[in-house]
């Protein structure tokens, strides 16, 4: 199992639908991993301002977070994560059905190694967002010790074997191309989440902790555009 919230599988929704009460349980089994994701979110996240979280999964993050609104292909997760008061929209990340900059805020917790095509996906997320809103990506670094295990393993695992890890790299190159800059990095569990300590620190950086949150922020227009888009708008 995941130590972080499943959202979007690339090809179907059937191990997500079918063990999403299994897969809600392991939070409950290993609450020091969960928390320790938790707060490296937390610190990402902004303060105030409506925001979504793609691959809501069974909403332990959303509901944990104060975030209401949540979209994911699974219904049986979106069922659970409704019951945590969560708003669920059924859907995935490459085509959000959401208005152009709805949101001062977005989040994706380890959802981007599921989702079919992760550019597109990213895109869409700066396309729903307010300029100068933020994204915050917390997922599994492919190149630590954690991450190269789950890829080891991740045929014999009824998740990940749909999952692609993804390098600090690549993801931050991606979130570049999709328009967004300003990144900032978090990271923590060092070890094994059986064997984390109740309180694991939160670092800043990454290269030490499998589990890394990147803050991105969407650039806005050039001021030309800027005004077009107003004028759009009024007319």
């Amino acid at each position: 199992m995941s130590i972080a919230s499943f959202g979007l599988q690339m090809c179907s929704t059937e191990a997500f639908d079918r063990y999403a009460v299994e897969y809600d349980a392991w939070f409950d089994r290993n609450p020091a991993a969960y928390e320790a994701e938790l707060r490296a979110v937390k610190a990402a996240l902004p303060a105030t301002g409506s925001g979504l979280e793609i691959g809501v999964g069974t909403g332990r993050f959303a509901a944990s977070l104060g975030i209401r609104r949540g979209i994911d292909p699974s219904l049986a997760m979106a069922s659970i994560a409704r019951a945590r008061g969560i708003e669920v929209t059924l859907g995935r990340a490459e085509l959000l059905p959401f208005p152009a900059g709805q949101f001062d805020f977005a989040l994706m917790v380890t959802t981007i190694c599921f989702v079919e095509d992760l550019g597109a996906s990213l895109q869409e997320a700066a396309r729903v967002l307010k300029p100068g809103g933020s994204l915050v990506v917390g997922f599994i670094d492919r190149d630590s010790p954690l991450g190269k295990r789950y890829a080891a393993r991740k045929n014999r695992d009824p998740f990940y074997r749909h999952a692609r890890f993804y390098s600090v790299e690549e993801v931050s190159f991606e979130l570049q191309e999709a328009g967004f800059s300003e990144f900032v990095a978090l990271q923590t569990i060092s070890c094994s989440a059986g064997s984390l300590p109740e309180q694991h620190p939160v670092k800043p950086g990454h290269g030490e902790g499998s589990f890394v949150v990147l803050k991105a922020r969407k650039q806005a227009p050039p001021e030309a555009d800027r005004h077009q888009m107003e004028r759009g708008a009024k007319e």
